[in-house]
């Protein structure tokens, strides 16, 4: 990993990635190479849970425009794009996004890779490649799809305009939203809460959803049964029984394994 993507692992159990590309976090070829290195480690030696951050005014501007030229350019891109972010994707532990300021193009793609996304009430968020003459090449057309549904998202995509915080949590495109001053520490307290439970269980959880969304509800439901016997091999589920026979609800130390 190079110094355009920084990574906190803090002793909560949580990691912060925070991105680090002045002045507007522009989503180059380099910082993508980095957030993907950055995923991939957090994949292999998964931390507790996850908050991806950036700048105060600028969560992502988007790709690096000077990067763009013709076809040839344009798979490039589109391929980092897809590498980095289904690598963020990827991580088997509850992924944050901690959105301040703007969220475009790309820097909204990564958002929408997040799997809960937390925003300031200034942030904003937008899909404006079409004002380009190009289409989002990072994964938008699709999670922002499902985030929002078909038509809004057309609507979106195809005018360009942005949307601000409160339009954001309204349609579905942020999950929360918190005055400025307490963005962070709402991200790493909900990261922290998550870190502390039953991780492999969470990790089953997300890769159920991400999963059976992709199909038809009978394999969907076929998944989640193969996954809730698979969940018995945890030393969590152990735990998490005993406790609750002994004890009640929400009394269980979980160890993550």
């Amino acid at each position: 990993m190079g110094d355009l993507v920084l990574v906190d692992r803090r002793d909560d159990g949580v990691a912060v990635v925070t991105l680090n590309n002045p002045k507007v976090n522009a989503l180059s070829q380099a910082l993508l190479a980095d957030l993907r290195a950055a995923a991939v480690a957090l994949a292999n030696d998964p931390p507790g849970a996850v908050v991806v951050t950036g700048g105060e005014r600028l969560f992502a501007a988007g790709a690096d425009i000077s990067e763009f030229g013709g076809p040839t350019e344009g798979r490039a891109i589109t391929d980092g794009f897809h590498r980095a972010l289904d690598a963020v994707a990827a991580i088997p532990r509850f992924v944050i996004a901690a959105v301040s300021g703007y969220a475009l193009g790309g820097g909204c793609e990564l958002a929408l890779a997040c799997d809960y996304r937390i925003a300031s009430e200034r942030a904003v968020f937008g899909q404006p490649e079409i004002l380009l003459g190009i289409i989002p090449g990072g994964g938008g057309t699709q999670r922002l799809a499902r985030a929002v549904g078909a038509s809004r998202a057309k609507e979106l995509m195809i005018t360009g305009r942005q949307v601000k915080a409160d339009e954001a949590l309204r349609i579905g495109l942020a999950d929360e939203v918190v005055a400025p001053e307490a963005l962070h520490e709402r991200a790493l307290a909900l990261a922290a809460e998550c870190a502390k439970g039953a991780r492999e269980a969470q990790a089953l959880v997300k890769r159920a959803v991400d999963e059976g969304i992709e199909t038809d509800l009978a394999a969907g439901l076929r998944l989640e049964r193969g996954l809730f016997e698979l969940v018995f091999h945890t030393d969590d589920s152990r735990i998490g029984v005993q406790s609750f026979l002994e004890h009640g609800p929400g009394k269980a130390e979980f160890t993550g394994r």
